[in-house]
């Protein structure tokens, strides 16, 4: 018997892509001025990015930026539980809690990270997670990591969702769906699904990467804006990268959850810490997000021109 190439086969899949002309391009960006980007000497817009309120190049930004590396220098230099949790981490981190209403919150590297380590260290064989069909990726890969049964149902059908814990009623059950979907901008039926896992006895948790920042009142995110508290919805993960514009990701929720993802997500646990400098900028970038109301209302406007002119 002869063993499979792995180089060969990954080879032959891309192939496939380019046949199809399915094949994804890495362009590398000379020069950036806020949605405007430089590549191949063409000054092009960009409606690929996610820097919803315009702070990724924020003069406060920089400027908080550079005097927290003159202090911290530009890395962590080792893991949160390692010695690499330093004052900006912290202070970031209580910043996030109090603007999502949460008790506590913690922060990871990325926000991939922190939906693999959440549903990793909540879930396992034998318990069920429901997710909403156009979840992101990291959210469907952080179930299979998990070894849960996963189920998924139609796109923002709550009925469809409860038709799903219903099939495995003695299960421990968590239900993971985005706030803001990030390929339509359209949003999760919250409110019901919130119903839906107090009746079930399910935990509900919220991918707000496209949604903090953006709706509800302070901007924070969309489970402020439906209404939902911490008791209706226990796991809050959202970006930094996003609407803040710098990057990063926090999961946020009540006290014992937090402590407990500490011990036991391991992409928190097993990396090193985001540099200090950065969280220093971002917990400038949450302060301008909360104060700075017009920043949502122009993105709001932006987006009703875009649609009209879509529609038209």
């Amino acid at each position: 018997m002869t063993r499979p190439d792995l180089l060969q086969r990954i080879a032959a899949a891309q192939a496939d892509l380019a046949r199809d002309h399915l094949l994804r391009r890495l362009r590398t960006v000379e020069a950036a001025d806020g949605p405007w980007l430089t590549l191949d000497g063409r000054r092009l817009l960009s409606f690929a990015g996610n820097d919803y309120l315009g702070l990724a190049q924020h003069p406060a930004l920089r400027e908080a930026l550079t005097t927290a590396a003159s202090q911290w220098g530009v890395g962590a230099t080792a893991a949160h539980l390692l010695g690499g949790h330093r004052a900006p981490h912290a202070a970031l981190e209580a910043a996030l809690a109090a603007w999502t209403g949460r008790e506590k919150a913690l922060l990871f590297s990325t926000g991939y990270m922190a939906n693999l380590g959440v549903l990793d260290a909540l879930l396992g064989e034998g318990d069920l997670c429901v997710q909403d069909r156009l979840n992101h990726a990291c959210l469907i890969d952080g179930a299979r990591l998990a070894g849960c049964e996963l189920k998924r149902y139609p796109h923002a059908d709550a009925d469809g969702a409860a038709r799903q814990l219903a099939g495995a009623p003695d299960a421990a059950a968590l239900l993971a769906t985005d706030g803001v979907f990030s390929m339509d901008g359209d949003v999760a039926p919250l409110a019901a699904l919130a119903a839906l896992c107090r009746r079930e006895g399910a935990t509900l948790m919220v991918d707000d990467a496209h949604g903090l920042g953006v709706l509800g009142p302070d901007g924070a995110g969309s489970l402020a804006a439906a209404g939902l508290a911490q008791a209706d919805a226990p796991v809050l993960m959202a970006t930094l990268g996003k609407a803040l514009g710098v990057a990063g990701a926090f999961v946020a929720g009540p006290a014992a959850l937090i402590d407990a993802l500490a011990q036991f997500a391991r992409t928190h646990v097993y990396t090193t810490a985001m540099p200090p400098a950065l969280a220093a900028a971002t917990l400038r970038a949450v302060a301008i997000a909360r104060a700075e109301g017009e920043r949502r209302e122009r993105l709001a406007r932006l987006i009703a021109l875009f649609r009209d002119g879509a529609r038209a």
